[in-house]
């Protein structure tokens, strides 16, 4: 199996090529899924000329059995839950309520230390692309769209390098247009894509969502400008 990308910032630049139509619009915003996704939507927003935050998703793993998702919890305090694996390991309403409460500190956290005090970025009356370098369930990116999807977006885009092909179909029903770059089919692990995948330090997306808060200031998106588009 070969390698798609060399790495993720190999992956961001050619997905901004697919995305060029969007090149210095003033209603465009891209949220990245922290950690991985940081780096590709860096290069997307650096070369459309458009703002980037975060928009953080934590899953919520089944007690005992972490790597099994039972839900996720993203920006804003909406959940999302597998109810075929609620239902098959019968989970009470009170375990799924306790692991929501402890992720959603942690996102808390997160979201605190990648701004650095900044502000999020409002999504109202904005076109939303929200970036990931890969996906394999999907899970994490369903629980985004949902959360972005409140904030009364003008639509949402989902744009990946590489991800399972059932999970890209299955997005397009949820979000205004999916990109996937690359559907293997089978599909592997994301990192199995990359020539180079390390882990994103926090160090990492704090740099590189200063940077691009320094490029590329909030713009104005009818009439109106700030953090929460008031």
């Amino acid at each position: 199996m070969a390698n798609l990308f060399q790495d993720r910032t190999e992956a961001g630049q050619i997905l901004a090529g697919r995305l060029r139509y969007f090149a210095g619009r003033n209603d465009i915003l891209v949220l990245a899924l922290p950690r991985g996704g940081v780096p590709v939507a860096f290069e997307v927003a650096h070369e459309l000329q458009v703002p980037l935050d975060v928009f953080l998703v934590r899953k919520l793993g089944v007690p005992g059995h972490e790597e099994l998702a039972m839900g996720a919890i993203a920006s804003g305090g909406v959940l999302v839950l597998n109810e075929r694996v609620l239902q098959m390991l019968d989970i009470p309403e009170e375990t799924v309520n306790e692991a929501a409460e402890k992720e959603g500190l942690e996102l808390q956290r997160r979201e605190k230390l990648y701004r650095n005090d900044r502000a999020p970025v409002a999504a109202r009356g904005r076109i939303v692309i929200l970036v990931d370098d890969g996906l394999a369930t999907g899970a994490s990116m369903r629980a985004a769209a949902a959360a972005v999807r409140q904030q009364d977006p003008a639509g949402i885009l989902v744009a990946v390098p590489v991800a399972a092909p059932e999970t890209c179909t299955d997005l397009e029903s949820e979000v205004e247009q999916v990109i996937c770059l690359e559907t293997p089919e089978p599909f592997y692990a994301v990192g199995l894509y990359y020539r180079h995948f390390p882990e994103v330090a926090d160090e990492e997306v704090r740099d590189l969502l200063q940077q691009a808060a320094e490029e590329q200031p909030v713009p104005m998106v009818n009439g109106k400008k700030g953090p929460d588009g008031a």
